[in-house]
């Protein structure tokens, strides 16, 4: 079986030469003495990690997944505790954590490129530490100080784990159906806990001595809904708020682990709360804050989810981009019929080379797409500057929605076209990117299914400020295509990219008429469509970002032919996605624009 690949050479030209992350981050305090040496140094180590340690667990656990014990506790796939004892030692856990729990303090897009090849290696792997993660970055923020620094220093070590209960059965996405209960116990701050859980990643595990659980209940006399919700802190184990040594077993367990379609070594589970014993909580924030707590930790997970459609991707198309120059099968179409002609490699047929273009532009857009992202949330954080931090942290806000839906879904569509590459190969299991499609098409649906992120994209992120996030972004793509039509080369690109820009604020005013009609159900069944025209165009922008910088650094005397091909494949992809990928944006906003109600009549669904 092929070796995973990882794409360094275009991690680097996002992070150096296009984002210069290094200068702007040194900017700020917190960064003053980072330098690209030691980013490049982690960046090799990361990837080592990710191939020599953490890919070799892929296969192996997809084909032996978690299983119950007979004491209710989940035993993970063979390897997996070795590995995650290497890569807490690694110090990888604490990447971005500050130096007082510590952690090395590195950057959101040192995290996000680390995130982009530990879950391209195996990303059932790696739910277990970016579950915690999440965990801890919110308790950091939310926790009472009574037990905030024992626990994030167990967690920031690697020694505990954390989750996020939401779901429940029945409720599916509407959280607000949450019918698990919390009531005071006599001690403060304490409360008992009686409920069910599903679908809860990293719900139970062997690879650490405690969890952490992120609990949503609803305490006495709390209304219906997501304004009635509280969020708890529920351990698997009991333990000393100074010391944190370990105590009772407390009340939370396995019921049984979910039988799904992918991402079978990590422990997706469904939790009994209070059913074998009183479940203990410890109130974080007010009683009824809980969502607004809790979304902390949704948006930062949804941003990964964002990476994990990427990093499928790009392992998919890496490992299509090897069999087409193995595979030998055909003649080139010029030599059709003629005596004598010789077999080629698949990828010298235009198909095959149609569908490698497609994901090699999806993949690498998506990358500059998400690496910026990562950057202006370190940049919103670190701001001194309110206008710039409110610009920096819109800016995440209005591509939250975006990269978590079209990174999962172009992610998933680019693994199916590397199957399809492959051919009656890639359906077996002899080839891995069957596994990578099944384990990437998860990440359409959790942290709020795509059409809940579409939702929230036309509802709320298009609706604030009078279209503020909006208007900010079509400015800054302006900028950046007023750069890349300063190259004749490219002039022609941009016209259409141009005219899409137009044609999505276009769509944008249309459905914000919708709205203010009180037409909503008619702006909603537009909502995905909306979303895909927008992620269709930023790819268009940021592929155009990417063809600018080629274009300078072609410049260059002296480049190796290998640096001449990768820029020239930055100008490549450009001209690809405008000609091939972002004539969808026309149509989309025809869709949009059509007014087409049929699939509301209520009459043809009986």
């Amino acid at each position: 079986m092929a070796q995973p690949r990882f794409d360094l050479r275009d991690i680097r030209f996002v992070m150096h030469e296009q984002l210069a992350a290094v200068p702007t981050l040194q900017a700020y305090a917190a960064h003053a003495e980072l330098d690209r040496d030691t980013m490049d140094a982690m960046l090799d180590e990361a990837e080592r990690t990710a191939r020599e340690l953490i890919a070799p667990l892929n296969a192996p656990g997809d084909k032996q997944g978690c299983r119950l014990d007979a004491d209710g506790n989940v035993r993970t796939p063979d390897g997996y505790k070795e590995a995650y004892k290497a890569f807490v030692d690694g110090g990888w856990i604490a990447l971005g954590a500050p130096a007082e729990f510590g952690g090395l303090g590195m950057p959101h897009v040192m995290e996000a490129a680390l995130g982009e090849m530990v879950t391209g290696a195996c990303p059932a792997f790696s739910m277990y530490p970016g579950l915690t993660r999440g965990a801890v970055n919110l308790l950091r923020h939310f926790a009472p100080a009574s037990y905030r620094g024992t626990v994030c220093q167990k967690m920031h070590s690697g020694e505990w784990g954390g989750t996020m209960c939401l779901t429940e059965p029945g409720a599916g996405s509407d959280v607000g159906e949450n019918r698990t209960r919390a009531r005071p116990s006599g001690e403060p701050g304490v409360y008992l806990l009686e409920g069910e859980k599903i679908f809860i990643s990293s719900g139970d595990h062997d690879l650490t001595d405690n969890i952490i659980h992120l609990v949503l209940a609803r305490t006495p006399g709390s209304p219906d809904g997501t304004k009635g919700l509280s969020i708890f802190m529920v351990p698997k184990v009991e333990f000393d708020f100074e010391t944190g040594a370990l105590g009772a077993r407390n009340g939370i367990y396995v019921e049984k682990i979910e039988e799904k379609m992918g991402i079978h070594g990590s422990a997706t589970c469904a939790l009994s709360l209070g059913a074998r014993g009183p479940c203990k909580g410890w109130l974080i924030g007010d009683e009824r804050q809980g969502m607004e707590i809790m979304f902390h930790m949704m948006n930062e997970a949804r941003l990964e989810v964002g990476v994990q459609g990427m990093s499928g991707a790009a392992l998919a198309y890496q490992y299509a981009v090897q069999y087409a120059k193995e595979r030998i099968q055909g003649v080139k179409i010029d030599e059709f019929g003629k005596d004598g002609a010789k077999k080629v490699a698949i990828i010298d047929h235009a198909d095959v080379r149609r569908m490698l273009m497609w994901q090699k532009v999806h993949v690498e857009a998506l990358r500059s797409l998400l690496y910026t992202v990562a950057l202006r949330l370190e940049q919103a954080h670190l701001e001194t500057d309110p206008q710039k931090a409110r610009e920096h942290k819109g800016f995440v806000e209005l591509m939250t929605p975006i990269v978590k839906s079209y990174g999962s879904d172009k992610g998933f569509e680019s693994c199916v076209s590397a199957i399809q590459v492959h051919g009656g190969y890639g359906y077996t299991g002899e080839f891995p990117v069957e596994q990578i499609a099944r384990d990437t098409k998860i990440a359409s649906i959790y942290e709020g299914t795509n059409g809940i992120q579409a939702m929230d994209l036309l509802g709320r992120k298009l609706t604030k400020g009078q279209g503020v996030l909006l208007m900010n972004w079509l400015a800054e793509a302006t900028a950046t295509l007023e750069a890349a039509k300063a190259h004749p080369e490219l002039a022609d690109a941009v016209l259409q990219i141009e005219k899409a820009r137009d044609g999505l604020g276009a769509s944008a005013m249309h459905l914000g008429g919708l709205g203010l009609q009180g037409d909503r159900p008619g702006a909603m069944l537009c909502a995905v469509p909306f979303l895909n025209q927008f992620g269709n165009v930023a790819l268009a922008v940021e592929a155009a970002r990417q063809a600018t910088v080629a274009l300078g650094a072609l410049s260059a005397d002296g480049l190796p032919e290998a640096e001449q091909r990768f820029y020239r494949g930055k100008i490549a992809n450009l001209k690809f996605y405008v000609g091939f990928v972002l004539p969808e944006a026309t149509a989309l906003g025809r869709v949009i624009r059509g007014g087409d109600r049929s699939c509301l009549d209520e009459g043809i669904w009986g």
